[in-house]
């Protein structure tokens, strides 16, 4: 393996030389910045980020916390957060920690040295826990707020989107309008659940506690809330559910049960992921600019690591809009245009 005093001796420069070229630490001429790079790319040699990080106090690494790594929604957070930190240089490290204090708290210390700083997305958090942390440590909580302006957070519009969904399904004529919930002590599932009721009550209707179903944000918690719904003496005619992958599980017990869509039940959902373009029929949903929600976070952190973390702390909103679709009795959104195939011809 090629070592940077190998590099130094074909350069014939020292080691402090090539350390500074390769670090930008220093003043160093155009043509020795030539040269050492040269010999760099000619001798392949790659600087080991463990020592780096010892020189330059960076390890040039974003430490992410998410409570799943599973599903479309999670999918999108991470291409936003890996391009925008590949764009600027640095690489993930992905860890998925349970949302109790305890856990999140041992992840986070568990990253210490290996990372610059952290995202953190955890709506169950408690997020005054990460105040015990070493102040050092820039952190961006995504998905929760803390009481004070000790953290830098990004949320979601989340009551304004839900409280829109349940107005338009109200406007559809719509009384008996059920909700599945998301998981318990969860900030977006809270909001969520807020901006519905206000809808309801803006209208006049007051809310039943028999339509509203707990949930936990998957499909197989959808599929049972719908379910539970279809078996009350007294069906409701729309479906609003917390996020768009219990509104998938909603269809299909909806589907298998022989309840067409919307004719005699509307379904909405929320954060509208790619796939729900693609229902059979289309889902209705609160668009969530999923991938800018990561690019945010990791901006909002880099921002800290480049100050140190002595910084004024931010609280930033990603802002939600309504997407019709044919769930709800809307025309289809557009889909992208299919790609036609370049077949060559292949002689035989």
């Amino acid at each position: 393996m090629v070592t940077i005093k190998d590099v130094a001796r074909e350069a014939k420069m020292s080691v402090a030389t090539v350390s500074r070229v390769l670090n930008g630490s220093g003043p160093v001429s155009e043509e020795t910045n030539r040269l050492i790079r040269e010999v760099v790319g000619r001798m392949r040699y790659v600087p080991h980020s463990g020592a780096r990080s010892l020189i330059t106090s960076k390890t040039e690494t974003i430490g992410v916390l998410l409570p799943d790594l599973y599903g479309e929604f999670f999918s999108e957070v991470i291409r936003g957060m890996d391009d925008t930190a590949q764009r600027n240089g640095y690489h993930l490290l992905i860890s998925r920690a349970y949302a109790d204090r305890h856990g999140i708290e041992t992840a986070i210390r568990a990253m210490r040295g290996r990372v610059d700083g952290v995202v953190a997305m955890s709506p169950d958090l408690d997020a005054e826990s990460l105040l015990n942390l070493p102040s050092t440590i820039p952190i961006v909580l995504l998905c929760s707020v803390s009481r004070g302006n000790e953290i830098d957070s990004i949320t979601i519009q989340n009551f304004r989107g839900a409280r829109e969904m349940a107005a338009h399904l109200i406007s559809l004529g719509h009384k008996r309008i059920a909700i599945i919930k998301g998981s318990v002590r969860n900030h977006d599932a809270a909001e969520r659940l807020r901006g519905y009721r206000m809808a309801l009550r803006d209208a006049g209707i007051t809310p039943d506690p028999l339509l509203e179903r707990d949930g936990d944000f998957t499909e197989a918690a959808g599929y049972s809330a719908a379910l539970q719904l279809l078996a009350l003496k007294k069906r409701p005619t729309a479906i609003f559910a917390a996020n768009d992958s219990m509104a998938i599980g909603a269809l299909s017990a909806l589907r298998e049960s022989g309840i067409a869509v919307p004719e005699e039940m509307a379904v909405g959902g929320f954060d509208d992921i790619p796939l729900a373009r693609y229902m059979d029929p289309p889902l209705s949903s609160v668009h969530v600019p999923i991938w800018e929600l990561g690019a945010k976070a990791v901006t909002l952190l880099l921002h800290g690591i480049t100050h140190k973390n002595d910084h004024a702390r931010r609280r930033e909103r990603v802002s939600t809009k309504l997407v019709i679709r044919r769930s709800t009795g809307g025309e289809p959104a557009e889909r992208p245009p299919p790609q036609t195939l370049n077949r060559e011809k292949v002689s035989v």
